[in-house]
């Protein structure tokens, strides 16, 4: 959910690690605690709103045509109403695991790039290279990326898992993910080892086709569009500019496996949110593509502040379809 060092990050939602830090930077880590917690609040509502959680009714107005629409609340409302249940303090629920997660994930990621730059070194792209060579260059080094990514995304997938489920437990006001050890029981008890990676294979899909997207994006900017001659003016900057705008784009794209990943955290957790009528019992996470699919849904969450109604709606009874 969190990311800190010195990662692109495009999001996105959940603020995943979206690129690779050969050397782990603890100021920027407090740097990234920071913006976490302070974006919390927002990310709180994101999820709410992806697994289907629709407490406050649409109101009609009309669109930009003057066509009647109905809209569903934004931000401020969805979190206005949060804060009438569980007060200022419960806009931070998830917080802790959140940040875990992105600590733990930032961690492994920047260990595994350092080793292997150190053990498989690959030289800069360079102007003089062929169209071969660079394309060598570019697979070795994504590939790097690739394998640090997933390995991070594996090993921190339970406290990611935590992290949501700790969100989720708002919609039918449970109290067992409120603490480190009750969640681990309670995943432990119900589901066994396999229930601390609910929802890995989607979350690991995205991060790996964001990746890849984001790196191959952001190749053709700097290299087709952005002049090569670093002493011009602004060249460097325009090119740390591209890295975010990419990150932002590949996120967008890949934005519904992020929404199936954490959908399938919750759904047979035994928690309301994961249960009819708020949200079916998939059986794998392609049945909860399709799902969405068909309900015309997979970009739910993605918008926070314009939200019409969807044609083809879900119940809205205390959230839900």
């Amino acid at each position: 959910m969190a990311a800190f060092g010195r990662e692109r990050n495009g999001e996105g939602e959940e603020g995943e690690v979206t690129g690779p830090s050969p050397d782990l930077d603890w100021s920027h880590v407090l740097l990234g605690i920071g913006i976490t917690t302070a974006s919390h609040p927002m990310t709180y509502v994101k999820v709410l709103i992806q697994v289907g959680h629709e407490p406050i009714p649409p109101r009609a107005t009309n669109n930009l045509f003057g066509r009647p629409i109905l809209i569903l609340p934004g931000l401020l409302q969805y979190m206005g109403h949060i804060r009438k249940m569980d007060g200022f303090l419960g806009l931070y629920r998830g917080l802790l695991p959140r940040i875990c997660t992105g600590i733990i994930g930032t961690s492994i990621n920047s260990r595994i790039m350092e080793h292997m730059r150190a053990s498989h070194p690959v030289d800069p792209i360079k102007d003089t290279d062929d169209l071969r060579t660079v394309a060598e260059k570019f697979v070795k080094t994504t590939s790097q990326e690739t394998a640090a990514r997933c390995l991070a995304v594996v090993v921190s997938q339970p406290f990611h898992v935590v992290t949501i489920r700790c969100m989720v437990q708002f919609i039918g006001r449970e109290t067992a993910y409120s603490g480190p050890f009750s969640a681990v029981s309670e995943i432990w008890n119900n589901e066994g080892i396999s229930g601390f990676f609910s929802g890995l294979v989607p979350r690991l899909l995205g991060e790996v086709f964001t990746l890849w997207l984001c790196n191959i994006l952001a190749h053709l900017i700097n290299t087709y569009l952005l002049p090569n001659d670093e002493s011009l003016t602004n060249v460097s900057e325009f090119k740390s500019y591209s890295q975010a705008i990419t990150g932002f784009l590949a996120n967008m794209v890949t934005y519904p496996f992020t929404l199936v990943a954490n959908c399938m955290a919750v759904t047979g957790s035994g928690l309301a949110a994961g249960q009819h009528p708020n949200m079916p019992l998939y059986t794998d996470w392609n049945d909860c593509w399709k799902h969405l699919d068909r309900m015309g849904q997979l970009k739910r969450g993605s918008s926070l502040f314009w939200r019409q109604y969807p044609k083809r709606h879900y119940v809205l009874n205390k959230g839900g379809f």
